[in-house]
């Protein structure tokens, strides 16, 4: 780092837990962010602020009115533009020495392989389950730590599943695919504005401590926000030996 980056970096360095060799390994990181939306906005914007050396930012949904109460990587000029290109701009703008890599498309599962495998951490700040569940098969089978969080009406969820551990669980054994479960969208539901930032930012917060290796991460634990009456929950879980994607019999565990 040189003289303007130890300045830019200076409330990080002095944290103990973090010092010059943590902010050099968050320099040095690359993570992909899906979805440039609700949580992603936050989650991006932190992440580029705390000096991520790249973020690729992976959306191929485009800008709409109603999601500037909430999408703050975006304004009113980027209504109709692709999000992932507009996030790009807004991250830049927050910090240039970030490289962002704008992925303005749905990617599939062999794309989202690739991906995945080029990355040091991945947020899934997506807002579908089809989503979260390739995600998931993705980052099992590049055994890459995967930041998951969630957010509708008033409630938010964060969990994290360091794959690089082989005894930890995946998004699919706290979550099976295929199970009878209603999908609910801010479309049709409505989200809270701030508590898409509290978790997103709470994502970001997880990807640092993995990138830098401080602190406790969340894994095997599933956190549970009210934010009516602001209250957090915590639930334990543990690793399906059974699961599909995870399991030992799992077509995609390598």
């Amino acid at each position: 780092m040189d003289d303007q980056e130890l300045l830019r970096y200076s409330r990080h360095i002095l944290l103990p837990e973090i010092d010059v060799a943590g902010q050099e390994a968050i320099r040095a990181a690359r993570v992909l962010i899906v979805g440039a939306g609700g949580l992603g906005s936050p989650a991006a914007l932190y992440l580029a602020a705390a000096g991520v050396g790249q973020i690729v930012l992976c959306d191929g949904d485009e800008v709409d009115l109603s999601n500037l109460q909430r999408q703050i990587l975006h304004e009113l000029a980027s209504v109709g533009e692709n999000k992932a290109k507009s996030g790009k701009r807004a991250l830049e703008r927050i910090n240039p020495l970030v490289r962002v890599h704008a992925l303005p498309q749905r990617l599939d599962a062999h794309t989202l392989i690739e991906h995945v495998a080029e990355v040091d951490v991945v947020l899934d700040c997506c807002d579908n389950f089809v989503t979260r569940h390739a995600v998931n098969r993705a980052c099992v089978q590049a055994r890459k730590p995967l930041v998951s969080g969630s957010a509708i009406r008033f409630d938010g969820q964060l969990a994290v599943f360091d794959l690089r551990d082989e005894g930890s669980a995946c998004y699919h054994c706290l979550f099976p695919d295929g199970e009878e479960v209603a999908e609910l969208r801010c479309a049709v539901t409505g989200v809270f504005a701030p508590l898409t930032g509290i978790i997103g930012a709470s994502q970001a917060a997880e990807a640092l401590k993995l990138i830098a290796g401080f602190g406790q991460s969340l894994q095997g634990r599933l956190l549970l926000l009210d934010g009516l009456r602001m209250r957090w929950r915590e639930v334990r879980y543990g690793r399906d030996a059974s699961c599909a994607v995870c399991g030992a019999q799992a077509s995609c565990h390598a």
